[in-house]
């Protein structure tokens, strides 16, 4: 530790630590508008100038490495005419914006200026103007407000990893931009809006919708993906406006996809069903509250003759007090067909339990691992954040990224594709026949014996020579018609390598959803229920036609029963014609409730609009049923006391290494396809900004 002086004020700080960062831990302020703690250094904006003894010159906080002994003056004479001075000629060429431009009030530009700036310009030539290109539909570009800070430019380059803006130009001539124009296409690019100092980026989506004054901003938890980012939702006039990162640098960091930050646009769909709705002699009829539940509960009992005749339905990124009413609800009339993996079609493992899907790992400590493995996962696009740590890994900490997929898809930090021609399956046995015999293990029978080739042995090599080695099993692989026998390889693989093995949960809230136990314990699971001739569903948040692989084979299902009702934030035409009750529930932002992220983490959000039109919170929802059936526990107030059921809940890990598995004579890979990140959920899928990205088509993403 060494000693620095700063204003007259000694503070402690390691050797090498630069000025700035020892005068934020001082709360001691100086300027900035270039420099930013997750990015490298670049001292180009110059307005972070102070004054330390024994220096000629002022100097860039940023980019100055305190010693023992400095003395420091951030508000001397010296210090303030240096930060005077740059802030004179950064405002030279920048517009006089403010009263139409979406940055004022939370503008660095603007708060700097009212410190250092003066009243009057000396300047009275004429300022430049920077013609504006199309970033894109998330991105709304006035390029003549840029001060060329390089913020966008380096976010690009280190965090995103990709090199989309980047300075052309010299001198007076200079500009940010993407050279040829073009979109920016990152998963993560709305972080550019929250970096930029000035109102150079700002949100297209949020543009001229309301000042940041007018904004009540609440915390809540992002609904679109399993890694549970903690956002910020700021109303106004009880909608959202917007969505924006919080600080938590254990999840997200200060990061955020631009799944979870856009997707808002959907609570504001054409589509939102606001009132209840039941089908009189084919014709749908808008109805009160007591009448819609009244109908539900009839048709319910008039199927429930047989119980086993009855499916249950739900998507994983309901609350986790949604889905334990929701199977506690079927429980108690006896309904066992409750299941939430729509998309998932191998169910062999539930022979013998049910395996809960968990980043086994903090998601922190993902950028420790010296190999990361992934099995069939486009990790880039199902979660940007965990992508983004695995990068960290790679490219800060020299990691070894392995990919093995059905065909090549482009990542954003260098990583050994695994030729998957004889299918992924024939390539995950090979690699790990190769680790049993490094580790000295017996090959179990099934596994057969057949020579594994030279690039599977170096990656069992790779596997086996690491320290902290990580596999992550995404979405392909849970997709696959063989998921049970690529989850068995893994952790056979895992076990001999000390590997964590990380199966990962794609929802908000899939770890939730095994955590109150919505599965079939001893009834039919999803796959089975869209193809037997169930009399009933009760379907929570779900759209068949979207959210499951056999979309056609659901729909069908559905048209086939006698009675359906559906608990959901939005209406669709599909839906109309298989339903017999439409029941409007809140949707992300207008309920409370938890979710359980790809760690076990439990985390509680707050209501922070009202739910629209007559809608209601879907467990309270659920809480009313119960008491027109006259079941007993249903008589609950608040979320947490429905939250207190099922705290002492214990998800399920099973050994995976001792289950025998049979693996196909064939390649099956073609039975998977891609799913679009912005295709997930019934609300991003109205979020019509990102619908209009390149990446909302799974048919080109991560094609080039």
């Amino acid at each position: 530790m060494v000693k620095v002086e700063i204003n007259g004020q000694v503070v402690e700080a390691h050797e090498g630590d630069m000025l700035i960062d020892v005068a934020d831990d001082a709360q001691i302020l100086i300027p900035r508008f270039c420099y930013h703690k997750k990015l490298s250094i670049a001292a180009n904006c110059r307005m972070c100038l102070v004054e330390v003894e024994g220096a000629w010159k002022a100097l860039p906080a940023c980019a100055t490495p305190v010693t023992d002994g400095m003395k420091v003056y951030t508000k001397s004479a010296k210090a303030i005419a240096a930060q005077k001075s740059v802030m004179e000629f950064l405002l030279i060429n920048h517009p006089l914006d403010c009263p139409i431009c979406d940055q004022g009030g939370e503008c660095e530009l603007q708060d700097v200026a009212m410190s250092y700036g003066d009243d009057v310009s000396r300047y009275s030539e004429g300022k430049r103007v920077v013609a504006d290109r199309d970033a894109g539909s998330l991105i709304k570009t006035d390029m003549t407000r840029c001060i060329h800070c390089t913020r966008c430019v380096r976010f690009g380059q280190e965090i995103a990893g990709m090199k989309e803006l980047g300075a052309t130009g010299r001198s007076e001539w200079m500009s940010i931009g993407t050279y040829i124009e073009k979109s920016i296409t990152s998963e993560m690019s709305g972080n550019m809006i929250d970096l930029c100092p000035v109102g150079a980026l700002t949100s297209k989506p949020f543009r001229y919708t309301a000042r940041p004054w007018e904004l009540k901003s609440h915390t809540s938890i992002a609904a679109h993906d399993s890694m549970g980012s903690n956002v910020l939702i700021h109303a106004k006039n009880n909608l959202v406006k917007r969505v924006v990162p919080r600080n938590n640098e254990s999840i997200n960091e200060v990061w955020l996809s631009d799944r979870d930050r856009f997707a808002y646009e959907g609570l504001n769909s054409e589509d939102r069903l606001t009132q209840p709705m039941v089908k009189d002699n084919g014709q749908w009829v808008v109805v009160d509250w007591e009448t819609a539940l009244q109908v539900t509960v009839e048709g319910l009992q008039t199927a429930l003759n047989s119980s086993q005749e009855v499916g249950v339905l739900a998507s994983s990124n309901s609350t986790l007090e949604e889905l334990h009413l929701l199977q506690k609800l079927a429980r108690s009339l006896q309904i066992e067909n409750i299941d939430f993996r729509h998309r998932q079609t191998d169910f062999t493992l539930d022979e013998t339990g049910f395996h809960t899907p968990l980043l086994t790992q903090k998601i922190a400590d993902v950028e420790a691992a010296d190999v990361v493995f992934v099995v069939g996962s486009y990790l880039r696009k199902e979660l940007p954040i965990l992508n983004h740590r695995v990068r960290k890994a790679v490219v800060s900490n020299g990691a070894k990224a392995i990919v093995l997929n059905p065909e090549a898809l482009e990542f954003n930090f260098n990583v050994t594709h695994v030729n998957a021609e004889q299918g992924m399956l024939a390539e995950l046995a090979g690699i790990t026949r190769s680790v049993l015999e490094l580790a000295n293990q017996n090959t179990p029978d099934w596994l057969g014996g057949a020579q594994s080739t030279e690039i599977q042995k170096a990656v069992a090599q790779n596997l086996f020579d690491a320290k902290n080695a990580s596999i992550m099993v995404g979405q392909i692989s849970q997709m696959h018609p063989n998921f049970s026998v690529i989850q068995v390889l893994t952790a056979l693989i895992a076990q001999c390598t000390s590997a964590k093995l990380n199966i990962l949960p794609m929802t908000a809230n899939e770890v939730g959803a095994h955590l109150v136990h919505f599965l079939p314990k001893s009834g039919k699971n999803s796959a089975e229920m869209i193809t037997g001739d169930l009399k009933a569903y009760i379907n929570l948040n779900i759209e068949p036609e979207s959210d499951f692989t056999e979309s056609e084979q659901a729909i069908s299902a559905m048209n086939k029963a006698t009675f359906v009702v559906n608990l959901t934030a939005f209406d669709s035409d599909i839906q109309r014609d298989y339903a017999d009750v439409l029941l409007p529930i809140a949707a992300f932002a207008e309920t409370a409730g938890t979710f359980v992220n790809a760690t076990g983490v439990k985390q509680s959000f707050k209501m922070a609009v009202e739910p629209q039109g007559d809608a209601k919170a879907g467990w309270k929802v659920l809480r009313v049923l119960g008491n027109m059936f006259d079941l007993e526990g249903f008589d609950y107030t608040h979320t947490n006391e429905v939250l207190r059921e099922v705290l002492d809940n214990q998800v399920t890990q099973l050994d995976l290494t001792s289950i025998s598995c049979q693996l196909p004579n064939n390649n099956n890979d073609t039975a998977v396809t891609l799913v679009s990140p912005y295709a997930m959920d019934a609300l991003v899928r109205r979020a019509p900004s990102l619908q209009a990205t390149p990446d909302a088509d799974a048919a080109t993403m991560g094609r080039g």
